[in-house]
């Protein structure tokens, strides 16, 4: 097909009646400067995307870029920063040569700005506290966190069965050991009476589990207060969508608990938000760094959750990106939900890599334009392979893009500047405080301490029998001895005083204990 032709066409299929975002623009061969501009429709970003490419080849700006026209449109944002240079967002961004000669390129206005946002942490950088609690969390998912067999999962199942029953709370690990503690040993019989088995060895395992969570630091996302979700969508003064910034840099060596929580996280959105059907734009857009950590020794289960979560939640108005190196550290069924794709360069550095980049091209609309397989070796810094969904849902041509620059600064922001935000947060004073309301280890704690007061309290009513009635005896020796009136009367009266006083004692303690 011939440039004129093609240009045509893709003006055609970038041409849409309700709000677009700008990309970049179509790179036709050697022109540079073709005029033409790629845009996405804003409604279709409920329809999730990916965001692909090699290591330095402009991911995260291309990331910066969506994340921008999102908010600029209103759109609120949650961002998985987990190599932490995400935070440049927060800063105007500064004029050089090279965004003075891209600007030129594709033909728009550069306007430096910062954007709002919100610092989140489930770890221990600083930010808004994300906690659910355990019950929150469900069986599932957490014997997903302790990595758990299927034996061991039914006991947790067993576990959650017992306290929904019983309307014990599950909040955070400590009740969830003091449960595990209490079936294994004293409520061993009447667990086994209602529920089954409860086998010494799998609770054995699943508490070490616990306590090696626990030294993983990983207790603090679990407890009250619970995050509420719609904190997530809120907009600033200016109608400017919030850009939420959850820091994850020191949760690269945990995946699973990072994979596991952002089920629970999606769980939480999808049964909160009402039905929309098919917005004009969306209500949140999700963006998950690092992608390939989600689905890593995923389960089966948990992979038929993601998918089933990711075909549905849509309806939802949330969209969900995924970024990361290859397309395939998506999983197929996962892959095929996502309608916005931008692709940047791989490297075709070993046998691998090449079958890599066949496999990729693949997953991609074929064009009468490129060679895909052969281009996307070639593509630049900033440039990117660009599809995605027109208002009527169907695919938009496969087109070689530059990307615009962003707005916001493109590096991080210092540690006092992050700190100005925090410090300035409303959901910080809101979140980061501890919490630790009645809930199952106080119940269990109390009904384990009742026979040992029932226990105490008939002993001491034994003592206070005896005491009383050896001091009856000394007292009828008194009145038998041979001493005069007065004596006789001076002794009973101590002895009737000491017995006063401690009865008097006695009642008092008595009340006390109940």
């Amino acid at each position: 097909m011939d440039k004129k032709t093609f240009t045509d066409k893709l003006r055609n299929s970038y041409t849409f009646k309700g709000d677009s975002i700008l990309i970049g623009s179509a790179i036709l061969g050697d022109d540079y400067e073709s005029g033409c501009q790629v845009r996405l429709p804003l409604k279709t970003f409920n329809r999730h995307g990916l965001i692909a490419g090699a290591t330095g080849t402009g991911k995260t700006k291309s990331l910066q870029v969506i994340m921008e026209s999102l908010s600029d449109a209103g759109v609120p944002v949650l961002a998985m920063d987990i190599k932490g240079d995400l935070s440049g967002l927060g800063a105007a961004g500064e004029m050089n040569p090279i965004v003075e000669k891209r600007m030129k390129m594709i033909g728009m206005e550069w306007n430096p700005k910062s954007y709002p946002l919100e610092f989140l942490s489930i770890s221990d950088e600083p930010g808004v506290r994300l906690r659910a609690t355990i019950s929150e969390y469900g069986p599932v998912l957490l014997s997903k966190i302790l990595g758990l067999n299927e034996s061991q999962e039914g006991v947790i199942s067993m576990i959650f069965k017992y306290c929904d029953d019983r309307k014990l709370p599950l909040l955070d690990l400590k009740d969830l050991k003091s449960v595990l503690n209490y079936a294994g040993n004293e409520g061993k019989e009447e667990f086994k009476k209602e529920y089954g088995f409860l086998s010494s060895s799998s609770a054995g395992t699943i508490l070490r589990n616990i306590i090696s969570l626990e030294q993983q630091g990983a207790a603090s996302i679990f407890g009250e207060p619970s995050f509420d979700v719609f904190d997530l969508m809120k907009k600033n003064k200016d109608g400017q969508g919030m850009i939420n910034i959850l820091r994850l840099t020191d949760m690269q060596s945990k995946p699973d608990l990072f994979s596991t929580f952002m089920l629970c996280l999606l769980a939480e959105i999808f049964q909160s938000l009402p039905e929309l059907g098919d917005p004009a734009k969306p209500e949140l857009v999700i963006f998950l760094d690092e992608a390939h950590l989600i689905f890593r020794n995923a389960s089966k289960v948990l992979l038929d959750q993601f998918e089933m979560t990711i075909k549905l939640i849509r309806s939802k108005g949330v969209g969900i990106f995924f970024i990361t190196q290859s397309p395939a550290d998506i999983p197929a069924a996962i892959l095929g939900q996502l309608g916005t794709k931008v692709q940047h360069a791989l490297r075709a550095f070993t046998a691998k890599d090449r079958k890599d980049i066949k496999s990729a091209s693949e997953n991609y609309p074929l064009s009468d334009f490129y060679q895909i397989d052969e281009l996307i070796t070639q593509l630049g810094i900033g440039e990117a392979f660009v599809t995605g969904l027109d208002e009527k849902g169907r695919p938009t041509e496969l087109v070689n893009t530059l990307m615009r620059p962003p707005f916001s600064r493109m590096d991080v922001l210092s540690t006092l500047e992050i700190n100005k935000f925090i410090q300035h947060s409303d959901l910080i004073r809101e979140y980061n405080v501890e919490m630790d309301r009645e809930s199952a280890f106080e119940m269990l704690q109390r009904k384990l301490d009742a026979p040992s007061r029932t226990s105490e309290e008939d002993r001491r009513t034994k003592d206070q029998t005896t005491s009383k009635n050896e001091e009856e005896s000394t007292f009828e020796q008194v009145l038998k001895s041979p001493i005069t009136n007065m004596i006789a009367r001076e002794v009973t009266r101590g002895l009737l005083g000491v017995l006063g006083l401690r009865s008097g004692r006695t009642r008092s303690r008595s009340r006390s204990i109940f």
